[in-house]
């Protein structure tokens, strides 16, 4: 099957779809990616890009890559983020026409984490050429918007809604990464259009030419210790403060870490705290690359996923959950819904509600006072668990036959 991926975000900056696409051109299929210009995290274009013009290049030896212009989202905020997102959208519909027109594809294929609005290049490419459009949904507008602060406005967040059904009327298929959001989604379109497909991990050993140790520092914190790591963004969506709350409730376990790995909007807050309560069990690792994490998870005793507490958020499974299970590791998962049904599906670690510390405090001293034969126990049953439902290359067969059993239907 020929694939036109429209994404606005694609290597070198570090998404699922990038390993998706690989999982793809493994089993057969051809793909041709159209995107912007790297710039996430940081905000800045990354080395070896420029701004503007168009670029082609190879991902993979096997997959063409066009680029057009985009703003950089800079150094985040409101304004600047609504720059970049428009900027990707401009860029898409002067750009995407005429650069494929001599190309043949079967599908229009979307990944669409937030903002949706990267799906309207897509629309355009469906009305000229007249193609099946696919829409993988990772985030639920504008039920995030409201959720997570970012728009407050009711007009504009009903402007934004009706912006959604309209994205969605073009769309012929359209894949959810949870099964909760279904409910959501039916006030926006309609149920025959939606089918689960949920985030995946691609576990392929990757041979990598920087094959770095970890840090000795990090090395021995993690293997003269219990520790729990929390691993990603460390953002207000994480709840990082009941992370905090519950440090200051486990200072009386000398030998329990949390180790924090990333980075974030909240991590300056995070490191002031450690420094004003003197939380020694709180240890900031920094950030690494994904090839290096499964090192890092290896030596976990735990790894700790959190969210706020809202209704939005109880919709979603985190996708570092995914990777949780992949690394065979208990899971202690502080939050509510989809992913946490998930983890105890799994039979693979321990629940608490989102964003109750004394909760969560309790429940990493349950683990740390697990025999180490029961905590590999749950691990392994979350290892398994992701062979059966999360496993990439399963999953890639599984979007073809998906597509097509839908494009008989057009």
């Amino acid at each position: 099957m020929r694939l036109l991926v429209v994404t606005q975000y694609f290597w070198p900056e570090t998404f699922i779809i990038n390993d998706l696409v690989k999982c793809l051109v493994r089993n057969g299929h051809e793909v041709t990616i159209l995107t912007g210009k790297p710039n996430y995290p940081d905000g800045k274009i990354h080395e070896g890009y420029e701004q503007s013009g168009i670029k082609h290049e190879v991902f993979d030896d096997a997959v063409d890559v066009i680029r057009v212009p985009l703003r950089p989202r800079a150094e985040g905020g409101g304004k600047n983020l609504i720059l970049n997102y428009l900027s990707f959208v401009f860029s898409g519909l002067f750009y995407f026409p005429r650069l494929v027109k001599k190309r043949k594809f079967d599908v229009i294929f979307v990944f669409a984490p937030s903002p949706i609005v990267a799906a309207i290049p897509a629309v355009l490419l469906k009305i000229l050429y007249r193609k099946h459009l696919v829409i993988w949904v990772q985030d639920l507008w504008p039920d995030s918007l409201s959720a997570t602060g970012f728009v407050r406005n009711p007009l504009l967040l009903k402007i934004v809604g009706w912006l959604v059904r309209g994205i969605y009327a073009f769309a012929n298929t359209l894949l959810i990464q949870s099964n909760a959001f279904r409910t959501p989604m039916l006030n926006y379109t309609s149920n025959e259009k939606i089918i689960y497909y949920p985030n995946s991990i691609d576990t392929t050993p990757i041979i990598s030419r920087d094959d770095a140790p970890l840090p000795c520092e990090l090395l021995e914190v993690l293997e003269n210790n219990v520790c729990v790591v929390f691993a990603g963004n460390i953002g207000k969506a994480q709840a990082v403060d009941t992370i905090v709350e519950a440090a200051l409730l486990l200072r009386d376990l000398p030998t329990l870490k949390l180790v924090i790995v990333g980075s974030g909007s909240m991590l300056e807050w995070m490191q002031q705290q450690k420094s004003e309560h003197k939380l020694d069990n709180l240890v900031f690792a920094g950030r690494f690359p994904m090839s290096m994490m499964p090192k890092i998870y290896s030596h976990a005793s735990a790894l700790l996923v959190t969210l706020k507490n809202e209704e939005i958020f109880s919709f979603t499974i985190p996708s570092k959950v995914q990777a949780y299970l992949a690394a065979g590791k208990p899971i202690i998962a502080a939050l509510n819904g989809e992913g946490a049904r998930v983890v105890a599906e799994a039979k693979a670690g321990l629940i608490c509600p989102a964003e109750n510390a004394p909760l969560l405090a309790q429940t990493i001293r349950n683990l740390y006072a697990m025999p180490s034969s029961e905590r590999a126990k749950m691990g392994a049953a979350g290892k398994a668990y992701f062979s059966e439902y999360f496993e990439m290359n399963q999953q890639a067969k599984r979007l073809i036959e998906i597509i097509e059993s839908r494009l008989t239907r057009t």
